[in-house]
């Protein structure tokens, strides 16, 4: 019986317990992989799910439990290890240098020698070059061997993490939420290549809280909640429902009850806005909308085409090129991004990393950012620190934003999702006319989305103007009182959301004129 169970399970986790400071990330876990299937973790940010894979990639040691691979038991004490045991990791925030270039990255630490006049021992760029191009042809992850990371997106930067297992020679694949930070059709195309790879004889496993990827490539889900394993189940057979109720530990609905508009006064009128990139390229061209009081007025439109350029200028991040932009009737356009601030934004941004939090400060630190030079936070030119403290521990209570010492947590240790809770605390705490939400549930479980698409809604009844950017046609639809669809940096269509169907925006998006238009 031991041999049979040691030839179907390539990984077994048994009784996995991890603590950290404050928290228990796993608390007894075990779970059974067998080989060759798509296995998948599931679970609320901040459930432990990426913990107790980075022990299985020999990033952390559990405090108690064992990890078997290939039916013998193993102390897996550093990614070099893993690496020789044919495990593979790609991490939700990418390991990549960014002055190398794709190969560079790829064979960095297991490069391939040759000796230079028989004697001096070289790196063989050539050889890497012709194996990280067939390693791209065979699994359809096509790259340029030459190009620098730096200048990839992040599609690209991606394949190349994944080629870097492949190259290593990797059969045990750990992707960590592969999906956070890519569009709709790169999606689709990562769920392809997973599909590929476990033809190719692989063993999957899936760090994910997006239900309905899991129905699409996985054969297995472990259901994690608080650090404990809820259960374990046959993806075929178990609804996104009962597995959505089962990660967030309560019921939780899929629809959002949105009162009728009671519209207001206009609280932001933008005339002509044109906006160039950092290379001086017009990306937004000719915008003009207006947005009301209780107006949730939501922009559509594939990635790239300018919407998050556009939210930037509103917001005085960039300077437009062109055109005006007024808040509650007086003119912004050329005000500082503090001066926007004071005069009534709440800015959630698409990079929470880059432009939301400053990942080193601590928690409660991060939740005063936009109020730290204010009493009572600042008292004539002095910070008083209890005054953080004491704010920061009622949003986190408010917001159950999840860290294992409080306000004293540093961010950069907290999970993706429990850091867009904090960004959103603190901007819609500040009660701004204006909120701008870009991507405000990227990268979210389904709980924590239900809760800031709550939030959202609550705040249009509160009167505020809402600018809403989402790639998620789904989200759009169903909180948006009004929709802009924008196409190659344009507003295509500006119409009630109420007399719109999902495939006239979707046909919007690609490019297709208005009937007016036609």
């Amino acid at each position: 019986m031991d041999d049979q169970r040691q030839e179907e399970y390539i990984v077994e986790m048994r009784h996995i317990t991890k603590r950290f400071p404050g928290v228990v990330a796993n608390d007894d876990v075990s779970i059974s992989i067998r080989k060759g299937e798509i296995f998948a973790l599931l679970g609320e940010n901040g459930a432990g799910k990426s913990t107790l894979m980075s022990m299985l990639f020999g990033m952390y040691e559990p405090d108690e439990g064992e990890i078997i691979i290939r039916g013998k038991p193993e102390r897996v004490g550093s990614p070099s290890m893993a690496t020789r045991l044919n495990i593979g990791m790609v991490h939700q925030h990418f390991k990549l240098v960014s002055n190398y270039t794709v190969a560079e990255n790829i064979i960095l630490g297991v490069e391939p020698k040759k000796r230079a006049l028989g004697l001096l021992p070289q790196v063989d760029i050539a050889q890497a070059r012709r194996r990280v191009s067939e390693l791209s042809r065979k699994y359809g992850l096509e790259v340029d061997p030459d190009q620098l990371i730096e200048d990839a997106n992040v599609s690209t930067q991606q394949r190349v993490e994944i080629l870097k297992m492949l190259y290593r020679e990797a059969e045990i694949l750990i992707f960590d939420e592969p999906t956070a930070v890519l569009t709709p059709q790169e999606i689709q195309f990562l769920l392809q290549i997973i599909r590929e790879l476990q033809k190719g004889g692989k063993t999957i496993i899936l760090i994910t809280h997006k239900l309905e990827e899991i129905k699409q490539v996985a054969d297995r889900c472990a259901v994690l909640c608080r650090g404990r394993l809820v259960d374990v189940l046959e993806v075929a057979e178990a609804s996104t429902k009962a597995m959505a109720n089962l990660m967030v530990g309560r019921e939780v609905s899929f629809q959002r009850e949105k009162p009728a508009p009671d519209f207001g006064a206009e609280v932001l009128r933008v005339e002509r806005l044109c906006v160039n990139n950092s290379d001086g390229f017009p990306v937004v061209k000719d915008v003009s909308f207006a947005i009301r009081a209780g107006e949730i007025f939501a922009i559509a439109g594939v990635s790239g085409n300018g919407q998050t350029e556009l939210a930037d200028a509103v917001a005085g991040v960039l300077r437009p090129a062109g055109g005006r932009v007024w808040l509650n009737g007086r003119d912004i356009t050329a005000a500082s991004v503090r001066a926007h601030a004071l005069a009534g934004i709440s800015y959630i941004p698409e990079d929470r990393q880059s432009c939301g939090l400053i990942l080193d400060f601590d928690l409660a630190e991060n939740l005063a950012l936009k109020r730290y030079y204010q009493p009572p936070f600042c008292k004539q030119g002095v910070l008083d620190h209890q005054q953080f403290v004491a704010y920061g521990e009622r949003l986190i209570e408010e917001y159950d934003i999840r860290s294992g010492q409080g306000g004293r947590t540093v961010v950069r240790s907290m999970s993706g999702g429990n850091q867009q809770k904090a960004i959103v605390a603190r901007e819609i705490d500040l009660g701004s006319p204006l909120m701008i939400f870009v991507q405000p549930t990227r990268g979210l479980d389904i709980g924590a989305i239900e809760n800031i698409q709550n939030q959202i809604i609550a705040e249009r009844g509160k009167g505020r103007a809402v600018l809403l950017i989402s790639l998620e046609l789904d989200e759009i639809m169903s909180l948006a009182d009004t929709i802009g669809v924008i196409y190659n940096g344009q507003l295509q269509s500006i119409a009630p959301a109420d007399s719109l169907t999902a495939l006239q925006v979707g046909e919007f998006m690609m490019g297709v004129k208005s009937d007016e238009e036609k």
